[in-house]
C-alpha cells in the first residue's frame, strides 16, 4: 500500500489529528479512520486514526523509523481487556497479525512464541509438546504481546513465572532484546516502554506429561466457562485485586451484582465482569465502572484500581 496523509478532522468530531506528514510505504494493510469496535470484545468505541498490520518485523520497523517520534504507536491484540473511548484512537493502532503468530520449539522445554499468537494456540503448542507449566495462558483470553505487557495471569500463575526474555520494536523503529528480569514486573504491570511492540517472547515449563497438561487446560476452560460471562460482549476482569482482596467480592458487597447504566451492567454470574448488553457507549461502560469503583470506596474504604485498559480520546 502507497503513503498517504493523515486524516483531517475539525475540532470536537472524534480523534485529534496526530499525524499529518506523508506516512510511509508499506507492505501490510495501513487503513485511515479505521473502526476499532469490531476488533474489540466490548463491541463499542471510535476509530483509529490510523490502523496498520504489518507484513512482517521488517515492515514494522521500517514503518515506525519513518513515522515520526511525536506519533501516538498502541499495540492492539485480541481486545478481550480494553475499552476504546468513544472518541477514538490518536496516531497509530498496530495490530499483529498471523505473520506474528508464529511458535517455535527451541528445546525441550522452551517455546519462542510470535507477539500476535494467542494464549490458547500457545499453551496448545506446549501441551503437544509435552511442555508443562504454561497451561494456565489457556485461560487468559489475549496475546503474546498483551500478556508479556501486562504480566497476565490466571490461576495461580503470572507470565514472570514462565518468561525469559522478548524483542520489542520501539516507537521508534529499534529492535530491542529485554530479558524477563528488565521488564520490572509486578502485579498486572511491566516496564515496558510507551508505544513499544512486543514481536517476539520466550516462554520456558518444565518437562510434563501432554495428556495430563490437556486435563489441566481442560480444567482451565470449565471452570472459565462456569464462573465468567464468555458469551457476553465484555472486557474480562475490570479490576485489580486489591491485596488481600478479591476484586469481585468487593464489588458484590457493595451491592454492585447487575448494576446497569443503559445497555452496560455489572456482570450476575461474575461481578468483576462489565457487560455490553447490546448498545453501551464505551463512555457508558467506563462510567459504570466508575460507580462501581465509588461504590465500594464508600462501603470499604478500598479504592479499586482498572486492570482493564482504557484508551483513547472520551
Amino acid at each position: 500500500m502507497g503513503g498517504g496523509t493523515g486524516r483531517r478532522n475539525r475540532k470536537g468530531e472524534g480523534v485529534e489529528v496526530t499525524v499529518t506528514k506523508t506516512l510511509p510505504d508499506v507492505r501490510g494493510k495501513l487503513k485511515s479512520d479505521a473502526p476499532l469496535a469490531p476488533l474489540v470484545w466490548f463491541k463499542s468505541g471510535g476509530n483509529a486514526e490510523l490502523l496498520f498490520e504489518p507484513a512482517d518485523r521488517d515492515d514494522l520497523v521500517q514503518f515506525l523509523r519513518e513515522l515520526g517520534p511525536d506519533t501516538p504507536v498502541m499495540a492492539l491484540g485480541l481486545g478481550s481487556n480494553m475499552i476504546v473511548r468513544d472518541g477514538g484512537v490518536p496516531g497509530v493502532t498496530v495490530r499483529l497479525g498471523k505473520a506474528f503468530s508464529k511458535i517455535e520449539r527451541l528445546d525441550d522445554v522452551t517455546l519462542k512464541c510470535g507477539g500476535g499468537a494467542s494464549g490458547i494456540l500457545v499453551s496448545s503448542t506446549a501441551r503437544d509438546a509435552g511442555i508443562a507449566g504454561l497451561e494456565f495462558l489457556r485461560g487468559i483470553p489475549g496475546t503474546v504481546g498483551g500478556f508479556v505487557r501486562m504480566n497476565g495471569g490466571a490461576y495461580g500463575r503470572e507470565v514472570q513465572d514462565i518468561l525469559v526474555g522478548c524483542t520489542l520494536v520501539l516507537k521508534d523503529g529499534t529492535v530491542e532484546e529485554w530479558p524477563a528480569e528488565r521488564l520490572g514486573y509486578t502485579y498486572r504491570h511491566s516496564e515496558l516502554p510507551e508505544g513499544a511492540v512486543v514481536v517476539e517472547a520466550v516462554f520456558r515449563g518444565i518437562p510434563g506429561d501432554p495428556m495430563m497438561i490437556g486435563t489441566e487446560m481442560d480444567r482451565i476452560a470449565a471452570a472459565r466457562e462456569e464462573s465468567q460471562p464468555l458469551r457476553s460482549r465484555t472486557g474480562g476482569s475490570t479490576f485489580k485485586n486489591p491485596p488481600g482482596h478479591k476484586a469481585w467480592a468487593l464489588v458484590d458487597s457493595a451491592g454492585c451484582r447487575g448494576l446497569r447504566l443503559g445497555d452496560a451492567q455489572v456482570s450476575e454470574k461474575h461481578c468483576n465482569f462489565l457487560l455490553n448488553l447490546g448498545n453501551a457507549s464505551s463512555s457508558e461502560i467506563e462510567q459504570l465502572g466508575e460507580e462501581v469503583r465509588r461504590r465500594v470506596q464508600d462501603k470499604t474504604n478500598i479504592t479499586l484500581e482498572w486492570e482493564i485498559q482504557r484508551i483513547g480520546v472520551a
